[in-house]
């Protein structure tokens, strides 16, 4: 099988209510668009039935696979164990709860075919596309924190924290591979290394509608995020990423081959 153009990488953790929809929402979407794609589902050390949901539906479609985390280990570490096997020209990744239709993926394929490395979708460019608003609340954290993000990193992006993100596979295989953060800062994590490795990087705006079945803590999830930005910036300042940036290079592996797959459920490796 040569491989696809798209990947499409979904983390799951206790999705049994929901990815069995989720999924065949996608793949009507693959099937409708004509998209050359495959989907990977990153299963988190769920506790449910989520893998043999997923399992199931293998066996109809041989472009779904189902990648195993050992032990829960965070949407970050999720996202990278998917991307970083992923074998499309396009690597994108996506919340199950699809928030943002799958169909709003064209607009981030239309960015990278523009010129940029990376797209990420944003719900505040054009706020009139958002179908469900978040309640107050979460609204004010999520502008609260994005404003800490901003004074931390120095990223200028309205929305850091949207799941919807495309990347070419050449950036994908070097900025995923720099990643440290495994849990919900993961994000600007991505985008402060894109920055500093100098990708163009595109803020796409996306409908996107609230599903408040979100499961991060406000309190809990919004302390370790905080504690996360801190983490960016001691590795900027102590040239943690510079370190690995320039070892990377020295061993000519910025731009190569996908790395060797990790945790892979009934199916081969996918085909390069």
């Amino acid at each position: 099988m040569s491989h696809p153009h798209l990947s499409i990488v979904i983390p799951a953790y206790n999705e049994a209510n929901r990815i069995g929809n989720t999924l065949s929402l996608i793949l009507k979407c693959i099937e409708a668009r004509r998209w050359d794609a495959e989907l990977l589902v990153v299963d988190d050390g769920s506790t449910d039935r989520t893998a043999s949901i997923v399992e199931a539906w293998m066996d109809r479609y041989p472009r779904l696979h189902l990648i195993k985390n050992l032990s829960n280990r965070g949407k970050g570490y999720s996202v990278r164990n998917g991307v970083l096997q992923a074998a499309g020209d396009v690597v994108m990744f996506t919340d199950a709860d699809l928030s943002a239709p799958m169909i709003e993926a064209e607009r981030l394929i239309a960015a990278l075919d523009a010129g940029v490395d990376v797209a990420i979708g944003s719900r505040w460019l054009e706020r009139s596309r958002q179908t469900v608003q978040q309640p107050l609340y979460r609204q004010i954290f999520g502008r609260c924190f994005n404003y800490v993000t901003r004074v931390v990193t120095g990223l200028s992006f309205k929305d850091t924290q949207c799941g919807f993100k495309a990347f070419k596979r050449d950036a994908a295989q070097v900025i995923f591979r720099l990643q440290t953060i495994e849990r919900w800062g993961f994000d600007p994590e991505l985008l402060f290394i894109a920055s500093k490795l100098g990708y163009r990087i595109t803020e796409v705006p996306v409908t996107w509608g609230h599903d408040d079945r979100s499961r991060i803590s406000y309190l809990r999830d919004g302390a370790k995020m905080l504690e996360e930005m801190a983490i960016i910036r001691f590795n900027a300042a102590a040239g943690r990423y510079s370190r690995a940036i320039a070892a990377m290079r020295d061993t000519s592996n910025l731009v190569t081959a996908p790395s060797r797959p990790i945790e892979r459920s009934k199916r081969p490796a996918i085909a390069q």
